[in-house]
């Protein structure tokens, strides 16, 4: 029973890292990403769908993605749908196909998406330690019962702390690799 909980909790500080990083993914650094536009919902025949589900996306050069829709009767709802979302790019289409320009980022801006980034990490960080405050609790409790002994609860909280200690690291790293990125010119 003690591992199985300790299963769990490494399962969802795993879960909280990925996630972490799919929200790092989704700061524009300037170049061309997929991840930034796929799930923009778009009026597809009456329906709210992701861009993804209505066409494929291409990136053609550093700065350029094509969406090239699978309908192409739903191209101007595909263009409204992504320039509603307020991205901080250029759409245009030539009636089969259309094109999202990145434009270079200014120092204000890079500064911007930095400090997003951090504030992110520091959102996952927090979910961690209350991850880590309730599968401590549980073990209390279970110590508390005398389903544990002292020992073993001392122990298992040591191995939740090395746990978090070494996703927090992963998350550190990966923030700041993210920063690095975000600042190159």
């Amino acid at each position: 029973m003690v591992e199985e909980y300790f299963l769990e909790y490494e399962d969802k500080l795993s879960k909280c890292f990925n996630r972490l990083i799919d929200e790092l993914m989704l700061i524009r650094v300037g170049r061309a990403n997929p991840k930034l536009i796929e799930n923009i919902k778009v009026d597809y025949y009456g329906t709210k769908t992701p861009v993804n589900q209505t066409g494929n996306i291409v990136v053609q050069d550093a700065r350029m993605l094509v969406v090239s829709p699978w309908d192409v009767s739903t191209l101007k709802s595909i263009r409204a749908g992504i320039e509603s979302a307020n991205l901080g790019v250029a759409v245009s289409d030539d009636g089969k196909i259309i094109r999202v320009s990145f434009p270079m980022l200014t120092e204000e801006r890079r500064k911007e998406h930095a400090k997003e980034a951090k504030k992110l990490l520091e959102e996952a960080k927090i979910a961690m330690r209350n991850i880590r405050r309730e599968i401590l609790d549980i073990y209390k409790d279970m110590k508390k019962n005398s389903e544990i002994t002292e020992d073993e609860y001392s122990t298992i909280e040591k191995d939740v702390q090395k746990s978090l200690d070494n996703y927090t690291i992963k998350a550190d790293n990966a923030c700041e690799k993210k920063i690095a990125e975000i600042m190159e010119v």
